[in-house]
């Protein structure tokens, strides 16, 4: 990982709060569809929508909901790319030490704390606490002052006692580089997300960043913790998994329209990555929303 100095997004919290939050109701084009991170910890919570998730080496495809706390300097893009009626998204960004730099070291506040300390990995909450927490989560927008606060900070203690959670990082993912860093793994990513379903040569990405392709293929490998074919070969998983879940298309026209020139090779990727063959996923995908 990269240890210099990070460029840090700028959050300022609500007036009068400690805080920031915000609740939507309709989807919100290129909202944060970039490379990003910043020192608040960010608490997602989507209800009736749908998206990608994008929070440090993990890649992975949601539909209609989730629950998630990504922790300091965690790069991470947008995720809701839609909602469907009666959708909403809550995000609610606070320091570590919102509460002030005392209070989290107090007896009661232990829990809490290692909480904090493990999202620095990314965390996705199971299905049970989404449905237990995340109406508690969006309800904070008709909270004010006082009662927000507190209810909030119930909120966290419920995730922190919790063991209903995935880590989404193996390894602690916090990231921190010069602007120029910055800046090119976000054109990196973009350049991915723009090209993945055609075959992406690896010179030409290389050339997009101005460096050599053995250059490339290790501040790569430094900066994410993967090679330049397993990234984007993620992508193309996501993509499928996405129109698995949603479209009626066949599996055949799924694999080339990701950006597979080889059906074989999509069938072993995809069930690397998901665990499922590409039927069965889109069978279990019909089983849950049905």
């Amino acid at each position: 990982m990269l240890t210099n100095k990070p460029t840090l997004k700028k959050i300022e919290p609500d007036f009068g709060s400690s805080f920031l939050m915000n609740h939507y109701k309709e989807s919100v084009k290129d909202r944060f569809q970039f490379w990003h991170f910043h020192p608040e910890l960010e608490l997602v919570y989507v209800n009736n929508g749908g998206g990608k998730r994008h929070i440090g080496n993990h890649i992975s495809y949601f539909k209609n909901s989730q629950l998630l706390l990504i922790g300091s300097n965690l790069p991470h893009m947008g995720f809701t790319d839609r909602l469907t009626i009666n959708g909403s998204e809550t995000t609610i960004q606070m320091k570590p030490d919102f509460l002030g730099k005392e209070f989290l070291n107090l007896p009661e506040m232990d829990a809490i704390h290692k909480l904090f300390e493990r999202a620095k990995m990314g965390m996705l909450f199971h299905p049970s606490v989404k449905k237990e927490v995340g109406p508690k989560i969006a309800n904070l927008i008709n909270l004010q002052g006082i009662q927000r606060l507190l209810t909030f900070i119930e909120i966290l203690n419920e995730l922190a006692v919790t063991e209903n959670y995935t880590l989404l990082n193996v390894q602690d993912f916090a990231m921190e580089v010069y602007q120029q860093d910055n800046d090119r793994v976000d054109q990196i990513f973009k350049y991915i997300t723009k090209n993945f379903k055609n075959h992406i040569r690896l010179e030409d990405i290389a050339n997009e960043v101005n460096m050599t392709p053995p250059s490339f293929c290790r501040y790569l490998k430094k900066v994410t913790g993967k090679t330049f074919t397993v990234l984007v070969n993620e992508y193309r998983i996501v993509h499928a998994s996405k129109l698995l879940a949603e479209k009626p298309t066949s599996i055949t026209d799924i694999c080339y329209e990701s950006g597979f020139n080889n059906f074989s090779h999509f069938n072993k990727i995809f069930k690397k990555k998901t665990g499922w063959s590409p039927s069965n996923y889109r069978n279990e995908m019909k089983r849950i929303i049905s």
